[in-house]
């Protein structure tokens, strides 16, 4: 393993671990005292189990019970009296539903004097569903929406006034009981309405804004969900308590911190990154040819979230689409790396949670008779950087605050 390698594995160490959940939900939790009545959980998203464990561990009893649902993979094991669940992300499934199911049944027939903390982390909108339209059709338009590059304020804006559950309905449910809701954002600029589509927060979109990105990428609705996009959400809800608890810019913090201390000098770019993949890898790329004569070393960081616009069928994710598109323009030049990940461990359909490129890169795949441009047009970075030792791969990590993306230039 090469120096810049081990550098990046210790970035991405340091940063996803800092932005693990514990202790913003310890601090959110810590002294607060609930009505006389009955406490009870609801944890969805990839963070669900660690935000889950961790109100768990402070609370204690005074949980009554407790539902949380996540990802496939993504539980740690039983704990104290709740009932975990995994399902599917990101397109919902049938353990979806359930679980969902299973949640309401916990919150129904409560008082005023009850407290529903509802603890809330990015892949939410596809575990926590209960459709109003048939799951083949929402499992369609899912996937027309990834395909097309939409992203994710687009995605949810359609996606809450598909179900049952977002858009705030959720917190109409618990209703009278009072909703303490603890939110881990994964979308730029901390919008709580959109994050996990928004079940417990009145929401801001509207019937036009849903009936224009229909429009915008051509989809294909059912008639049914034709009228679901007429019919308006809640806009406002008085039974709602709302703290966020950790960001991107808390990430991107992270990955600087890290970096200064293995000797580079840091520049966070941006934390509100939004644009196609393999754009933002070309841009990395470009400011290394800029500082390609850098008399020290450096470092430059971007958190967000970009989008891939499908044209093939390989496989991949948009952090390893990201440090892919990078090769081409930082090879050559010495002490240059690239790389992506996913703080929640996971990049698109694969166990990678991104990708990792090199000054070399492109030389080993065209060694093996890859293009990495040809590689690129038909979407398939995971087997390209499978082949060349790319993949960063870290497993499930408890929380999911955006991704990060950094360029090295060491001297």
């Amino acid at each position: 393993m090469t120096e810049l390698r081990r550098d990046a594995d210790t970035i991405v160490k340091a940063a996803i671990t800092a932005a693990l959940p514990d202790a913003a939900v310890k601090k959110a939790l810590e002294g607060r005292m609930f009505g006389p009545g009955k406490v009870r959980l609801v944890a969805v998203g990839k963070g669900a189990w660690q935000m889950a464990f961790t109100a768990s561990d402070i609370l204690k009893e005074r949980i009554e019970a407790g539902v949380v649902v996540t990802k496939y993979g993504h539980s740690k094991g039983a704990i104290s009296n709740f009932d975990i669940y995994e399902a599917g992300h990101p397109v919902p499934d049938q353990n979806s539903f359930d679980a969902t199911e299973a949640a309401l049944d916990l919150v129904r027939d409560l008082t005023a004097d009850d407290t529903v903390l509802f603890l809330l982390s990015g892949g939410g909108s596809a575990l926590f569903e209960k459709p109003l339209v048939p799951a083949a059709d929402l499992e369609d338009l899912t996937r027309q929406l990834l395909a097309c590059g939409a992203d994710i304020v687009e995605i949810n804006t359609l996606r809450k006034r598909l179900s049952a559950v977002k858009g705030g309905r959720f917190a109409q449910i618990c209703a009278p009981a009072h909703v303490v809701s603890i939110v881990l954002s994964d979308i730029l600029g901390d919008p709580l309405d959109m994050i996990a589509s928004g079940p417990a927060y009145p929401d801001s979109s509207t019937c036009a804004q849903a009936r224009a990105i229909v429009k915008k990428y051509g989809l294909r609705l059912t008639p049914i969900m034709e009228q679901l996009l007429e019919e308006e959400t809640p806009k406002a809800l008085n039974n709602v308590e709302t703290q966020v608890t950790g960001s991107v810019r808390q990430l991107c913090t992270a990955a600087s911190a890290a970096c200064r201390k293995l000797g580079y000098e840091p520049v966070v770019l941006t934390d509100c990154l939004a644009c196609e993949a393999r754009e933002a890898g070309a841009v990395l790329g470009s400011i290394a040819r800029y500082h390609a004569d850098a008399d020290h070393s450096m470092a430059f960081i971007a958190g967000g979230e970009t989008v891939v616009h499908l044209t093939g069928k390989g496989k991949g994710g948009r952090n390893q689409e990201l440090a892919l598109a990078a090769a081409p323009l930082i090879a050559g030049i010495c002490g240059a790396a690239v790389f992506s990940v996913g703080s929640d461990g996971t990049d698109g359909p694969t166990a990678a949670a991104g990708g990792y490129v090199d000054s070399m890169t492109q030389a080993v795949l065209a060694d093996q008779g890859i293009s990495v441009f040809d590689v690129l047009a038909e979407n398939d970075a995971y087997h390209a950087l499978q082949k060349c030792g790319g993949l960063i791969v870290t497993g499930p990590t408890g929380t999911n605050v955006n991704d990060v993306a950094v360029l090295l230039i060491r001297r």
